[in-house]
């Protein structure tokens, strides 16, 4: 069996649909931080066991998360509120899960992201997570957009884990980003964002996450960045392809990495 954990703050909308898709495991836990708009009494009234405290950056919520709750089972699930595992990925994850060798410490899923109805097969840039760990054997780093690093091998799956970032609206997308993007200024004013920056490590890492670390850190030293991005997006990725939802995606993409800049340079100048 896998236990699920689900990281929520003010999730009214979303936890109700996240818990009801993992029906296969008897051990949901909710890891709240602080929620206000009646999260926790969703999550209490459909069986979660919830837990809370108070949010201070993404990796070390993350980490306890992973070590506060009494899980049950040797395996976990780790959901946000606005993903939801497939039929198929449930049984994917049933059964490789029981079949592991002890050197396999997580698997690693593939995400669909959805705008509106629309799944951003081409616009979306990385659609491999790894989401589902065996219990003491992973930890995250890296305040923001953060990191997992897993104590043993890797191993994909192929059935997808549904992901609506929109499903709050727009308006709720470019405020967490805007916060987003001011800590990763912050991280860019300081010179940690390029620590990671190694073409070597780009083309040649010993696994995915490595290689997009790499890739993430070199990508911050490009002159106009939010332009390539959108480039890159709308015609190397091909989110053409996905119509108007694929443009859209692509320019909120890029008007984020613009924040990132223009907040950069703020800071540097207040420096100076």
């Amino acid at each position: 069996m896998i236990s699920v954990v689900i990281l929520t703050k003010n999730e009214a909308g979303d936890i109700a649909g996240a818990i009801k898709s993992v029906a296969f495991s008897d051990d949901v836990h909710v890891f709240d931080s602080l929620s206000t708009d009646g999260t926790q009494q969703i999550a209490r009234d459909l069986g979660a066991t919830v837990h809370e405290r108070a949010f201070d950056n993404y990796a070390a919520q993350r980490n306890a998360s992973l070590t506060v709750p009494q899980f049950r089972h040797d395996w976990i699930l780790i959901l946000d509120a606005d993903e939801r595992p497939t039929l198929e990925l449930a049984r994917e994850m049933l059964t490789s899960t029981q079949n592991a060798p002890p050197e396999v410490a997580a698997f690693r899923l593939r995400r669909h992201d959805y705008l509106w109805d629309t799944w951003l097969k081409h616009a979306q840039i990385t659609p491999y997570y790894t989401r589902l760990v065996r219990r003491g054997r992973a930890r995250y780093i890296r305040e923001i957009n953060e990191v997992i690093e897993v104590d043993g091998s890797i191993v994909e799956l192929t059935a997808p884990l549904n992901h609506y970032p929109f499903s709050k609206g727009i308006a709720h997308w470019v405020t967490k980003h805007n916060t987003y993007s001011t800590m990763e200024a912050q991280l860019l004013a300081t010179g940690a964002a390029f620590e990671d920056a190694s073409v070597k490590t780009a083309l040649f890492g010993k696994d995915r996450a490595e290689r997009r670390r790499a890739q993430k850190a070199l990508f911050f030293r490009v002159p106009a960045r939010p332009l390539v991005k959108w480039l890159y997006m709308m015609f190397f990725r091909g989110a053409i392809l996905d119509g108007y939802a694929g443009l859209t995606y692509s320019t909120l993409q890029s008007f984020y990495e613009y924040l990132i800049e223009l907040k950069r340079r703020e800071i540097l100048l207040k420096r100076s």
